[in-house]
């Protein structure tokens, strides 16, 4: 499988692509803003053919270039409904701070959205992919996770809701902390320790680290 991320040019937010191999069809996740310059360098030096965006929530860090790269394309994009709100009006998921820094921007959603659901099986470009509802960051953050390679380890793409050493901020609008203990209680610690975990900031991790060393999960489980 081939698996390549980079950083958006602000927030650090991470963009994947993600395709059985080179040469083939791919989907996108999570372009955020300034992707898309090396976005098309990731795609023409795999040779790959992109047939859709998935977002792992609706944050405006992680969506500003959704609309471009599907119209560029004429891919949809993937969301869960609980975040289509995010798409329609970005500004509904920042604190009035936040707001006021990004200052006024243009925005169009784009015009082939698709639902997510929760224990959904997504099979787009060669993949298989699970999605599991994982609320609490947003009210429709997902996971999606990709079986390993030849017995080789699985991996999580996890958005905002596990980072390596931490969690997402849940005080912004439409964040819950109870909610997100009980994503992390259901959804995280019962994947498997080999799980490779790639967060929607930072770098990758494991589930086994993570039990490990988090201390959100420590707590959990302790």
């Amino acid at each position: 499988m081939l698996i390549a991320g980079f950083p958006a040019q602000a927030f650090d937010t991470n963009c994947y692509v993600v395709a059985p191999e080179a040469g083939e069809e791919c989907v996108v996740v999570d372009p955020g803003y300034g992707v898309r310059d090396r976005l098309d360098e990731v795609i023409a030096e795999h040779r790959l053919r992109p047939v859709a965006v998935l977002l792992t929530h609706g944050h405006i860090d992680h969506t500003f270039s959704v609309t471009p790269v599907c119209g560029a394309r004429g891919v949809p994009a993937y969301v869960h409904p609980e975040d289509v709100p995010l798409l329609e009006r970005p500004e509904r998921g920042l604190s009035p701070e936040l707001a006021a820094m990004l200052g006024g921007f243009e925005w169009a959603e784009p015009d082939d959205v698709k639902p997510l659901g929760d224990g959904e099986r997504l099979r787009l470009a060669g993949l298989s992919l699970t999605v599991d509802h994982a609320p609490g960051h947003t009210r429709g953050s997902v996971l999606f996770r990709l079986p390993g390679d030849d017995g080789g380890p699985a991996s999580c793409l996890a958005g905002d809701v596990l980072f390596a050493g931490s969690i997402g901020r849940t005080d912004l609008p439409g964040g819950d902390h109870p909610t997100m203990l009980k994503t992390l209680r259901d959804k995280i610690l019962p994947l498997p320790d080999e799980t490779v975990v790639l967060p929607g900031h930072g770098p990758h991790t494991t589930i086994d680290r993570e039990r490990r060393t988090n201390p959100f999960l420590l707590e959990l489980i302790g």
